[in-house]
């Protein structure tokens, strides 16, 4: 029975939402950017060079064209600023209400591919989940593993033996974090008179057995008695070519499922759906959605954790957090997912590939929950399970998360296995509404974020909570090849989404807040920035090396709206990015990210949506992120070297257009020189190009100086010297 839900006479809230201060100063500031892009658009259109200029014309309105869309798209990104939300959950009054009472919850780790995403990796956040400071018969972990891999199946084996000892070892010492990799790495504090030398043996023990066994490709023969889990297993089996296999390791409700102390074990359970070559498999979508349906027989928990294999719990206390959203008696009844921000421990000091994303994290996805909708970003996301499962939120249904648990119709749990095979076959969502109208959506490049969108559009709304403790921490890429291609399918599948079903402008109107629709709009948005940007990199700097001007003259009135939002912009850039913590030098490498993804990593994610809209490509490629990298690479990433060392053709774009304005701005030294180029013509695009040559400093270093295999293919460089050649000299000589 719940508690009593007020003390005193007075309600206590589970969680409480505070609207963040200073708004009214920001929405001045920001009034101020509005009137300079205001004078800016009227400047162009009261200036435009007379029809004689033709070339210098067709360059004046090309700026224009791209300073309309960054006024534009500007005015998007206020929304996100406009109403920022910070929420807080009372773990204690949740506690002290519901007691023994609390719901069931069902953690979901996907993994698919034990050569990018090594076994004991994976195996480290399912300890990490089966440690939470939850009681462990109402906690079930599930695996889904992609791949069918023996040697991932084993290293759960391996897992689940652990846990007996590392469990209560977490619980009792109530340690933090609880990923084993994660605590032992660290230097545990001894202080308490904890002894960790016992667990840790056996942890490397563990280690070195997972280890040793995906070195030599296989598992040892011994080991395949031990469970008869490993018969599933034949020579025929692949990755992308095998049988359906489904193994509840341990079984929480059964008497055995004990840990070294006595105390109840979570329930433990290993999925890998059947794949034929023949069958389209749906990527990660049609994992969840298959581990959906099978948790649904087994446990049937109302509250559902996604989680990637990379990112392990950093906090116990998180489902605890998370529940207090769900379980507010007068404010939660809507609300379909709790989403947590993505954090990455392998960040380096000043961010170099800015892979944390901290103002979208730190900023931006408050503004979102300031109007009920943050997206659903594929990890760290605790969900209403009838919410995922399509259902449309209704007013008048209770806010009940305590609903019975299924009753199993075979006692036998070897039946009980069996009975749940055909839910993962390949052929079982044929004519069902699974991943159309049921569970995750299918289509989308971005399927997380398509599902979240369409359980917006149910009636639902979401909440963003980011904890002062980190709830998840995970790998982040360390190349920038991994993190161009990357943005490129986040950047597709969020244009994607402007022409789904589900899209924010054409069905949430009507259905969501108009601030939460101009919201979104920034992120789906993201490709068609890179003709603005590249425009913007390459013309004033083709224009200066003819001495064009395409901005006013310094001494001009009309040249402070232009200064003013460059300086007030980029100050505001980089204050927002100091208040989360970054550091100088990291805002600086987060503004030649977004260069370097805009130009490239934004381009061909455009061109690609655009084929696939007029029927010229039918690709869905889904890439997975490598997790593991070269020791070299290692080394050179804790520097902050940047990593090239591939001939990408996002290479040969950024080299290009570095290369462009490396040529134009020496022209422009050299004429500044020799024939007194009057800086008060071109002020402005010598500023531009100039910033543009400093900020590409690590692509001149890698294609000229580095002689590591970091480098620049000379490839890549020979294209992009003769392709900034050839464009300076036939631009000069129009």
């Amino acid at each position: 029975m719940e508690g009593e839900l007020v003390e005193n006479g007075k309600y206590e809230p589970l969680f409480e939402s505070r609207i963040a201060k200073g708004r009214l100063l920001y929405r001045l500031f920001s009034a101020s950017i509005f009137v300079g892009i205001v004078c800016v658009w009227i400047y162009r259109v009261i200036h435009i060079p007379e029809a004689g200029e033709y070339g210098r014309r067709m360059g004046w309105m090309g700026m224009y064209g791209a300073e309309l869309w960054f006024g534009v798209y500007w005015i998007f990104t206020q929304a996100q600023r406009w109403r920022p939300v910070f929420r807080q959950p009372f773990r204690q009054t949740l506690l002290k209400r519901y007691g023994k009472a609390l719901p069931r919850v069902d953690v979901f780790v996907c993994t698919a591919d034990p050569a990018t995403e090594p076994p004991l990796m994976v195996v480290n956040t399912i300890l990490s989940a089966m440690a939470y400071d939850y009681p462990p018969e109402k906690l079930s972990v599930y695996l889904s593993d992609d791949a069918g891999s023996e040697l991932t199946f084993y290293a759960l084996m391996e897992a689940s033996n652990f846990s007996k000892h590392w469990i209560p070892y977490c619980k009792k010492f109530n340690i933090e974090p609880r990923s084993p990799a994660a605590y032992f790495s660290s230097t545990p504090d001894v202080s308490s008179g904890r002894d960790f030398s016992h667990v840790k043996m056996l942890y490397q023990d563990m280690e070195n057995r997972i280890e040793n066994a995906c070195q030599l490709g296989r598992i040892p023969k011994d080991e395949y008695h031990k469970h008869t889990g490993f018969s599933k297993w034949d020579s025929s089996s692949s990755r992308k070519n095998h049988a359906a296999i489904l193994q509840i390791v341990i079984d929480g409700r059964e008497e055995e499922a004990k840990d070294s102390e006595g105390q109840s074990l979570p329930t433990l359970v290993y999925m890998a759906r059947e794949k034929r070559p023949n069958y389209f498999h749906n990527f990660k979508a049609g994992a969840l959605n298959a581990l959906i349906r099978v948790s649904s027989e087994i446990s049937n928990a109302p509250i559902i954790l996604t989680i990637d294999c990379d990112m392990y719990s950093n906090d116990s206390g998180s489902v605890q957090d998370a529940l207090c959203f769900f379980m507010d008696e007068e404010k939660s009844h809507n609300i379909g997912y709790v989403q947590y921000p993505q954090s990455f421990h392998n960040i380096t000091k000043n961010d170099l590939y800015g892979g944390c994303l901290r103002v979208i994290y730190h900023v931006e996805f408050h503004g979102l929950d300031g109007y009920g909708g943050p997206w659903y970003i594929g990890t760290g996301c605790f969900h209403r399970r009838e919410a995922l499962c399509g259902r449309e939120f209704s007013k008048a249904a209770r806010n009940e998360l305590n609903s019975d648990p299924p009753r199993r119709t075979h006692k036998n749990l070897n039946e009980v296995e069996e009975s749940l095979l055909e839910l993962v076959s390949c052929t079982y969502e044929e004519n069902t509404k699974w991943g159309y109208e049921i569970g995750m959506k299918y289509g989308c490049l971005v399927e997380d974020v398509l599902t979240g969108l369409s359980i917006l559009c149910n009636g639902w709304r979401s909440v963003y909570f980011s904890p002062a403790r980190n709830a998840f921490l995970g790998v982040t890429g360390t190349i920038l090849d991994q993190i161009l291609v990357q943005q490129k399918r986040w950047s597709e599948g969020d244009l994607q989404t402007l022409f789904s079903k589900f899209s924010p402008v054409r069905h949430g109107l009507g259905k969501f807040n108009i601030g939460l629709i101009l919201s979104y709009l920034p992120y789906s948005l993201w490709p068609p920035n890179c003709f603005p940007v590249l425009y913007y990199s390459i013309v004033p700097s083709l224009y200066l090396l003819k001495g064009v001007p395409l901005f006013p003259q310094v001494s001009s009135l009309w040249f402070l709206p232009f200064a003013y939002i460059v300086v007030a912009t980029l100050a505001y850039s980089c204050a927002e990015f100091l208040w989360t913590d970054g550091t100088l030098l990291g805002w600086w490498n987060e503004q030649r990210m977004w260069l370097y993804r805009t130009t490239s990593a934004y381009l061909f994610a455009f061109l690609d949506t655009m084929l696939k809209l007029v029927g010229c490509s039918n690709s869905s490629t889904f890439i997975i992120s490598p997790k593991v990298s070269d020791e070299d690479v290692c080394v050179r990433y804790e520097q902050e070297m940047m990593e090239f060392g591939s001939d990408s053709p996002m290479f040969t774009i950024l080299s290009s257009v570095a290369m462009l304005n490396l040529f134009c701005f020496v022209g422009t030294v050299k004429k500044m020189v020799t024939q007194r180029f009057v800086f008060e013509y071109v002020g402005l695009q010598i500023v531009l190009c100039g910033v543009l040559v400093l900020i590409n400093l690590p692509i001149y270093n890698a294609m000229f100086f580095r002689k590591d295999k970091g480098r620049m293919p000379t490839t890549v460089t020979y294209k992009a010297i003769l392709v900034a050649l050839s464009a300076c000299t036939c631009f000069t000589f129009m």
